[in-house]
């Protein structure tokens, strides 16, 4: 376990939810699988799909600590302060553009309603 990370008394909890998101999130992008979610790349889409991971499980609400350690038990070690910086950029996109906010929508309903 990483010396900065505490053992979250219940992580299970808003797990299942979390790879819902992912699911969803990694099929709306086209993304060949879910684990390029998690390998350290500068690609838009990824980025933007991981931000929208993010922006999702923190309007659930999930907390940050739970979202950074279901990100490290998938190999992606992210900072408290890059979630905080991912989701205030969605944030700010569902608000100026309608086309943002309808794709989250949209993801919602997916993860409620899956194949």
């Amino acid at each position: 376990m990483e010396p900065n990370l505490i053992e979250l008394k219940n992580p299970k909890m808003k797990q299942e939810i979390f790879e819902a998101y992912v699911d969803a999130i990694y099929k709306r992008f086209n993304i060949d699988s879910p684990v390029e979610l998690f390998v350290k790349t500068k690609r838009r889409d990824i980025v933007d799909a991981r931000y929208i991971l993010y922006y999702m499980c923190r309007m659930r609400p999930m907390r940050i600590r739970y979202i950074q350690q279901y990100m490290l038990d998938k190999g992606y070690k992210i900072s408290h302060s890059s979630i905080i910086h991912g989701v205030a950029q969605i944030t700010k996109l569902v608000d100026e553009d309608s086309d943002w906010k309808n794709l989250i929508e949209e993801l919602k309903i997916d993860v409620l309603q899956p194949e």
